[in-house]
């Protein structure tokens, strides 16, 4: 039987397991991801882009790091209840110093983000809300992070979850993305079980060619010292939306 989005308790998300599984050490990969999305947002002023969204935040505090010396305002948008209470400490109380050396990086390879942390997350507004809500067209530039294919099993829905991030820009607007490569449903920490739709740079480009133009795809391996999730390594994109 094939689980899809609405299937899922979000709310029950393994937040503790996840970021110690991932992000409480910097990995190569996600290095690889900073550094090619560093090479993206350089393209822009500071301040440049009005209003930017991540798109289904989860916990993860880089991609909304990246966005920041591009962005005057960055609403990480996200579903479920855990994420939002954690983002929302994250900015109020002060930032985990786990993510010290992912900001470090970030503002190495583009010297116009905030000299610190808190900084960066400044301008970062937590909205509690479903992704395939958004208003179309409402945003500048969207990032999305191992949403769409961490979202559903099924093929369909993987595609709706990607045409619903190119909407939310406005025509011409940008977007910056990354996907995990082959990922199959999978387990976070001891028990709990998650739904996967393996894509690779081919699924992403079929997907995204008609709704973009300046589409660019590269991929990366995989990545040994993260947890064996069954994935591949990870397709990273950018793109304007087309319209």
């Amino acid at each position: 039987m094939t689980t899809h989005n609405d299937d899922v308790d979000w709310d029950s998300w393994p937040i503790a397991d996840y970021l110690a599984e991932n992000y409480r050490d910097l990995h190569p990969s996600d290095a690889a991801v900073i550094a090619h999305h560093s090479e993206f947002y350089r393209r822009f002023a500071p301040g440049s882009i009005g209003r930017a969204v991540e798109f289904g935040a989860g916990p993860n505090l880089y991609p909304l790091i990246l966005a920041a010396a591009a962005s005057r305002r960055i609403d990480a948008v996200e579903a479920g209840a855990g994420n939002v209470a954690y983002l929302e400490r994250q900015i109020l109380c002060g930032p985990d110093a786990s993510w010290l050396p992912f900001h470090a990086l970030c503002r190495r390879l583009n010297p116009g983000l905030p000299a610190t942390l808190a900084r960066s997350l400044a301008q970062v507004h937590v909205v509690h809300a479903d992704v395939r809500e958004l208003e179309p067209g409402g945003y500048g530039l969207a990032s999305m992070h191992f949403v769409a294919e961490g979202a559903t099993e099924d093929r369909e829905e993987f595609t709706e979850f990607c045409r619903a991030f190119v909407r939310c820009v406005a025509p011409g607007g940008h977007l910056v993305a990354a996907f995990m490569e082959n990922m199959p449903t999978y387990r976070i920490g001891p028990a709990s079980s998650w739904p996967g739709c393996p894509v690779d740079p081919e699924t992403v480009e079929a997907v995204f060619t008609p709704l973009t133009r300046e589409l660019t795809i590269t991929r990366i391996d995989s990545d040994p010292t993260l947890p064996d999730y069954g994935d591949s390594g990870m397709v990273l994109l950018t793109g304007v939306a087309g319209g």
